[in-house]
């Protein structure tokens, strides 16, 4: 008996995709016999048909398979799917069958080698597309969430799109993108990572400039103690491009946290300005008495006092922050009260300051000068001695 013959072609295939790309022979081989078949039906017409792939070898055959039955006339009708049990005992060790069991009748066409050969390479171009792309997909979504650099290759009406290295493109949205910079080809810069998608085309990532989060990313790579959880961040409002502040504080007493993000000489805070293109920071310790943080988040303005809305007393800003939590944040009021000549610098240039303090420290601000609020307390005051009187003079009449 002699040896079948082996289509080392399609075998070297297979065990280059398993060995080089990681892909069973196992997931390319059910991909395959799917494939012959449907390719099988498609040039014979046949339906009922099943592709059988010898892995050691590399040949393929095809078996029509047909039920068993009985009855003459669904024989008749499709003679494809239905062979009766005379005809089914006639066939080689035929004698066992019996009515409804399947029978597989091999039927590989002569020239189904062609065939096979051609859709043998689409399935293996296929399979290994999608696993480049899978792999480039994971290595990409482990960099979701941090920074990373790239440069810019093209620009549309959409996107401007980053190079991120492998063929691969981040695609930067028009609210994602700082309105101070002006981006061209070629630039190198720094981006973070916000999603990752698997498309079928290839990976989407989609990339930012103006996330809060690329600001605590910089933070944690220029100081260590952020790093290493010395210092954490509680919180960041920022308007890209523009103006950050950053609240901080300490689980060490003997460690600065503002002084430490600060850096000798102002060399930390420095290099992370440098990269967003001179945005300004005010780097504020963040404590858990709400009055002196929204002191602080007002900086560099001298506050006076903090009188917190009654309908809402005053919490630890620790116990509202989440979205979901909207309407009670929007609750969370107080009136700030600064010198009179420090209302403009804590209201800031268009509201800015007040604007970030607010975001910061989930709070909406009112700020009033001292005269304002003196004059506004005297008016209180005065209110009900002049009912009083009213109510007197009522009373003579």
């Amino acid at each position: 008996m002699s040896k079948p013959k082996i289509n080392t072609e399609m075998i070297g295939a297979l065990d280059y995709l398993e060995k080089e790309k990681g892909i069973k022979k196992e997931i390319v081989i059910e991909a395959l016999e799917q494939a012959l078949e449907s390719a099988y039906k498609q040039n014979y017409g046949d339906k009922n048909v099943e592709v059988e792939f010898n892995s050691i070898t590399g040949n393929i055959k095809v078996y029509a398979v047909k039920t068993i039955t009985d009855d003459e006339e669904a024989v008749e009708a499709d003679s494809n799917e239905f062979m009766s049990l005379a005809d089914a005992r006639k066939l080689p060790h035929g004698q066992g069958y019996d009515i409804g069991d399947e029978i597989r009748e091999e039927v590989t066409p002569r020239d189904f080698g062609r065939i096979a050969a051609q859709t043998a390479k689409q399935v293996v171009m296929q399979r290994l597309r999608e696993e480049e792309r899978k792999i480039i997909y994971d290595k990409y979504k482990t960099y979701e969430n941090e920074i990373i650099t790239g440069e810019v290759s093209r620009e549309d009406k959409r996107f401007t799109y980053v190079d991120l290295g492998d063929g691969v493109e981040g695609a930067m949205g028009f609210r994602d993108k700082m309105t101070n910079e002006h981006y061209r080809v070629h630039d190198r810069i720094q981006v973070y990572v916000t999603k990752v998608n698997d498309d079928r085309r290839g990976p989407q990532i989609f990339v930012s400039r103006t996330a809060p989060e690329l600001l605590k990313r910089l933070f944690e790579r220029e100081v260590p103690e952020i790093k290493d959880g010395t210092v954490l961040i509680e919180n960041i409002a920022r308007e890209a491009g523009d103006r950050a502040k950053v609240a901080v504080y300490s689980n060490d007493p003997n460690v600065d946290p503002v002084g430490t993000c600060v850096g000798p000489r102002g060399s930390r805070v420095q290099a992370i300005v440098n990269e967003l293109d001179g945005e300004n920071m005010d780097i504020v310790e963040y404590v858990k008495d709400p009055a002196e943080f929204i002191a602080n988040a007002l900086n560099p303005a001298e506050v006076l006092d903090v009188i917190f809305n009654e309908d809402k007393p005053a919490t630890d800003t620790e116990d509202s922050t989440t979205e979901e939590d909207g309407e009670e944040q929007a609750e969370r009021s107080c009136t700030v009260v600064v010198p009179d000549n420090q209302l403009s610098l804590a209201i800031g240039k268009r509201g800015q300051n007040a604007r970030l303090a607010a975001r910061l420290t989930k709070y909406k601000i009112d700020i009033k000068s001292a005269s304002e609020m003196a004059e506004n307390d005297q008016a209180a005051e005065d209110e009900p001695m002049a009912d009083s009187e009213e109510d007197t003079e009522n009373s003579e009449d």
